[in-house]
């Protein structure tokens, strides 16, 4: 049996296959630095990320 795909057939499509780049991983305390809040620019709109006290994070406009 051949163990290759033919190119001119789609491949499979799984449930879970969006055709999106996997999600990137980023620490959190390489965006906030020292800091306990980020400005977002996003859409002409300004976001909040803020770390609180008790280590939650909250987005806000």
């Amino acid at each position: 049996m051949n163990q290759y795909r033919n190119p001119a057939q789609p491949a499979p499509i799984r449930p879970d296959d969006t055709g999106l780049a996997p999600p990137r991983r980023v620490d959190i305390r390489d965006l906030l630095g020292d800091s306990r809040e980020l400005r977002i620019q996003h859409g002409g709109q300004e976001y909040r990320l803020t770390l609180t006290s008790k280590g939650k994070l909250i987005l806000t406009k």
